[in-house]
């Protein structure tokens, strides 16, 4: 269990004791670009923070010392620091974070999920994973929601008093770090899954570029998935090299195993044909996902080679403005082009089927569909964009092809289907790259290695501002 016994004064564990001024919320000098110091530990909400004695009792006019926020004391002599996870949508937490989650909860932390509700809220909550809902945290892009968002945030960080808040996905990142400092959480961490403040207008851009550089002054560190995005940030001035530093991505490699799956028997169970090709994509319903061009390539190869069997597999957002109109999709089925299979949580059954994975996608992070399709052992065949660079090596494990450019997509493809042995070898390949690269327990070890570190700093800037204020008294 990480806990923090040892590191405040005996009498400032006691939540009834009264005393000197010590501050509850320590923030250290190491923020002092945001005007704060050792020496005055908590200047924003001082009042509030330490409490005054009533009047006429004794210790009258001194600060009442109390436990530290964001811990939570569930036996004696050891305190279990709240750590928060924020992302946008409930689905980011159970399909992208709950492994790792589950992994903070074993190393000691008490883990808090943070999302506008969804669906998937009760698949973390029978993994016995809390989670608190912001209703006003929506996807979309609106300034009014997005205000109503980040004051509800402010709020809701109050209520719970995290002790780290770690934030992912571009519009939880944002709201959740600046809300994160209004509200006093002593340590904020953000992972940048994917950088897109440089598409649009040059207004859009300048305006973006400078709410990420504002929301990057307010965490403590920055962890990027992209290699690619961490270079070009820093070189943006958004990322202090100091304070930022490469995650990578992972999966589970024990559970996405090729050796765990019978390929006939889950074939069977989808209803496919043993001795069938099956060309699959994973992703969001969206048209930025390649779509289009995945839908040009198997209507035009299904007249090759009529065996092929396509599978998309992914929820649909007709309601989105770039979400695929229902029409088009049963159309598709309809006439037998591609198979959607929804939204699944049997996603390594689901790439055993495969024979090749496609990844038409016009902007990606560090796709996670790519790396749990390399783990289980898939050629890949994905597009020539930030992230899949980082999961393809051209001519090793799959081909890399220029985006919107269904020509080809279409070769590679038609390539992959033609040459079994050539399948072999990348499907050997990406196993091989996965063991390498896309363990998620370095994932988890790196984060809770950078969580223990910034823990001792600022308990550290704690026990500074104390002595200090007990030299002064």
């Amino acid at each position: 269990m990480w806990t923090t016994s040892g590191c405040w004064p005996a009498s400032s564990r006691n939540s009834g004791a009264r005393g000197r001024a010590v501050c509850c919320r320590p923030c250290g000098c190491r923020r002092t670009r945001f005007g704060w110091c050792a020496a005055n530990p908590c200047p924003r909400r001082a009042a509030s923070c330490c409490p005054s004695t009533p009047r006429g009792s004794p210790g009258a006019g001194e600060p009442r010392r109390r436990l530290c926020r964001g811990v939570d004391r569930r036996s004696r002599g050891a305190v279990r620091v709240k750590l928060v996870h924020l992302t946008t949508v409930d689905l980011s937490l159970r399909f992208l974070l709950r492994d790792q989650l589950r992994a903070y909860r074993e190393a000691g932390f008490e883990v808090i999920g943070m999302s506008a509700p969804g669906p998937w809220i009760r698949d973390l909550q029978d993994d016995g994973l809390a989670h608190v809902a912001v209703p006003a945290l929506v996807r979309r892009v609106h300034p009014l929601a997005d205000a109503r968002a980040l004051a509800q945030l402010i709020r809701v960080l109050r209520r719970v008093a995290p002790t780290i808040l770690h934030t992912h996905t571009p519009k939880a990142g944002v709201l959740g770090r600046l809300a994160a400092r209004v509200a006093g959480v002593p340590i904020v961490v953000n992972t940048v899954h994917g950088f897109y403040a440089l598409e649009g207008s040059r207004a859009r851009r300048r305006f973006y570029l400078w709410l990420e550089r504002l929301a990057a002054r307010a965490s403590d560190f920055e962890l990027c998935q992209s290699r690619e995005d961490l270079e070009m940030l820093r070189r943006l001035g958004v990322l202090d090299p100091a304070r930022s530093a490469y995650l990578g991505n992972g999966v589970d490699l024990g559970r996405f195993d090729p050796a765990l799956w019978d390929r006939r028997a889950v074939r069977a169970q989808l209803g496919i044909p043993p001795e069938a090709v099956v060309v699959g994509t994973v992703g969001r319903l969206v048209w930025e996902k390649g779509y289009r061009e995945f839908f040009t390539a198997a209507e035009a190869l299904r007249l090759e080679h009529p065996a092929l069997v396509w599978l998309a597999v992914g929820p649909a957002e007709a309601e989105k403005a770039d979400g695929i109109p229902a029409a088009v999709l049963d159309d598709l089925q309809r006439r037998g082009v591609i198979r959607f299979l929804g939204m699944r949580t049997d996603m390594p059954a689901l790439y055993a089927a495969m024979d090749v994975f496609v990844l038409a996608s016009y902007r990606e992070g560090f796709p996670r569909s790519a790396v749990e399709a390399a783990a289980l052992g898939l050629p890949l065949v994905l597009t020539d964009i930030r992230g899949c660079r980082e999961v393809v090596a051209e001519g090793g494990n799959g081909f890399l092809v220029p985006p919107h450019d269904s020509a080809a997509l279409q070769a590679r493809i038609r390539q992959l289907i033609g040459d079994p042995r050539l399948r072999t070898r990348f499907a050997g390949e990406s196993r091989a790259r996965a063991l390498r690269e896309f363990d998620e327990r370095r994932i988890i070890a790196t984060t809770l290695d950078l969580y223990r570190r910034l823990l001792r700093e600022w308990q550290g800037g704690w026990a500074g501002a104390h002595q200090e204020s007990e030299a002064r008294g």
